[in-house]
């Protein structure tokens, strides 16, 4: 169970840091635009270029948070555990603040996953 669980967790880091990617790198791409349902238009702003920016540096450090409960700490359970409340949480808000239902499963499901496999070991 601890190797999926790690696994898992792993795919949940690399959701998280290619939403950073998107966020962080290639704010202005078309590929953003259509993931955040914004015109590429919207993305030229230099507001929401920033806004994107330090989102992206949140998501990134979700995923190096993931990442370092996994192989650095001796424990991960109780943490990484709260890591994907977290990310389910958050999940929620986008969905509800945004009126886009499809949020949550894109961006929970994986955590959602996790947290029932950690709980149940």
């Amino acid at each position: 169970m601890s190797l999926i669980i790690t696994i898992i967790s792993l795919l949940v880091a690399v959701e998280f840091l290619y939403i950073m990617y998107l966020e962080t790198f290639a704010t202005t791409s078309p590929k953003t635009a259509d993931t955040f349902n914004m015109s590429e238009t919207d993305l030229q702003s230099k507001k929401i270029q920033t806004l994107l920016k330090n989102q992206g540096v949140y998501n990134g450090l979700i995923a190096v948070g993931i990442i370092y409960t996994l192989f650095f700490t001796h424990n991960y359970h109780n943490s990484l555990l709260a890591i994907m409340i977290y990310i389910i949480l958050v999940a929620l808000y986008g969905s509800f603040s945004s009126g886009d239902k499809s949020i949550f499963f894109k961006q929970g499901t994986l955590a959602v996953i996790v947290a029932i496999l950690l709980l149940i070991v």
